[in-house]
């Protein structure tokens, strides 16, 4: 007998993540001679610091390192994760109660979803923002309700806007200052309308800031807002600012009893991130002082910036000169009836891989996004590369 299995309806609520899909696509073209440049996702390219990866190896040849590790993360890491808060943001925690450790903040998404709603319950989600906000939520029976994020209002919510919209339903609001994809920086303003609009409407706001240092030499947090901790969740993570995107080490703070609904739902799931892992970002929050954060995360960026604007300049973008974070988002030039137009012809013709702002919401179709996590001759092969096409404006039939 024919067997006759259907995947959960729940797939049909999503795609497969457009990079998982388009980079098949690249790797094709790899195959085929074709040596792409990729400037499209944000996975850095250059190293943990040296004591980061000493301390991996130390601890991962100790044969009493290699059991399962408390869900709740080891006491090292939290307080380490508590201490990064007080000095870099001025905020204090509880590293018994108020902080859990994320094997990265995909994680602490599906967690908190899990934890606070309920299928058929909405959730406010950015226009543009990280498609996973949206993906997730979907998946796990949540009804996704689209706020507006605009070039003209700096990227920031409209408060105005968010008021006039039922809201009676909604038990989350994502946010994610500094924010991807836009660049649109933190503000301490923002955070304070935030809490407020938190506060009068019973809405948990869950910001994601694993962008802080990149580019940015004020970095703030919306727990530095009074009040804040009381309805408001923070990611922040280790994959950006500490070089580690594939350790998977990303960090959720809350109210106790927030983080102990959270850690419910987590206790269930998995059990515990390798030791060696934990201790290793333990030793880089505690070591990786103001120097190396300059260093890797103003200077190195700066550099390869200058290169992508050259890159938009060249096809004619528009982009903020004020914007923050590892990527260079722009508005593409009218003429193009849509952005794929212009990416699929980089991708094709200057061999050169950027991210077409449509995936991140129908306020991201004029734009494109490219990303700064390439080497400096990487960058500067793909500015010959385009330079070398002729960029004129596509002829319209009227």
């Amino acid at each position: 007998m024919k067997m006759t299995i259907s995947p959960a309806n729940r797939l049909n609520e999503i795609e497969e993540y457009y990079f998982s899909r388009k980079l098949k696509e690249v790797a094709q073209l790899n195959a085929k001679g074709e040596n792409i440049i990729s400037l499209a996702v944000g996975s850095p390219d250059l190293p943990p610091s040296d004591q980061t990866v000493n301390k991996l190896c130390e601890v991962a040849k100790d044969p009493q390192a290699h059991g399962y590790q408390p869900t709740m993360g080891t006491p090292e890491l939290r307080q380490a994760m508590s201490n990064f808060y007080q000095k870099w943001y001025g905020v204090q925690l509880d590293a018994a109660k108020e902080i859990l450790p994320l094997i990265g903040s995909k994680e602490g998404i599906l967690h908190v979803t899990l934890a606070f709603v309920n299928s058929g319950e909405e959730v406010l989600v950015p226009n543009p923002g990280y498609p996973t906000y949206t993906s997730l939520s979907k998946i796990l029976g949540a009804k996704v309700v689209n706020y507006n994020l605009r070039e003209d209002n700096n990227w920031q919510p409209d408060f105005d806007e968010l008021e006039s919209m039922d809201l009676s339903h909604v038990k989350l609001m994502w946010t994610n200052y500094p924010n991807m994809p836009t660049g649109g920086n933190a503000q301490r303003e923002t955070y304070e309308k935030l809490v407020e609009f938190a506060r009068r409407h019973q809405i948990v706001v869950v910001n994601d800031n694993p962008y802080s240092f990149i580019l940015n030499d004020n970095p703030l947090s919306i727990l530095q807002v009074d009040g804040a901790k009381d309805c408001c969740i923070e990611f922040n993570s280790m994959s950006k600012s500490f070089n580690m995107p594939g350790w998977r080490v990303g960090m959720c703070i809350s109210n106790p009893q927030f983080i102990s609904w959270i850690l419910k739902v987590k206790s269930n799931i998995d059990s515990g991130t390798f030791r060696a892992i934990q201790l290793a970002a333990a030793e880089a929050l505690e070591t990786n002082d103001e120097a190396w954060h300059h260093e890797y995360n103003i200077e190195v960026y700066k550099r390869r910036r200058k290169m992508a604007e050259q890159i938009l300049d060249v096809l004619g973008c528009n982009y903020e000169k004020s914007q923050v974070g590892m990527f260079l988002w722009a508005k593409i030039p009218d003429g193009y009836a849509d952005v794929e137009e212009l990416t699929e012809r980089i991708l094709h013709e200057a061999k050169v891989f950027i991210t077409p702002g449509f995936i991140f919401g129908s306020n991201g179709k004029r734009y494109i996004r490219i990303s700064l996590c390439a080497k400096d001759e990487k960058i500067q092969e793909a500015l010959r590369r385009v330079k070398q096409l002729d960029w004129q404006m596509p002829s319209r039939e009227s």
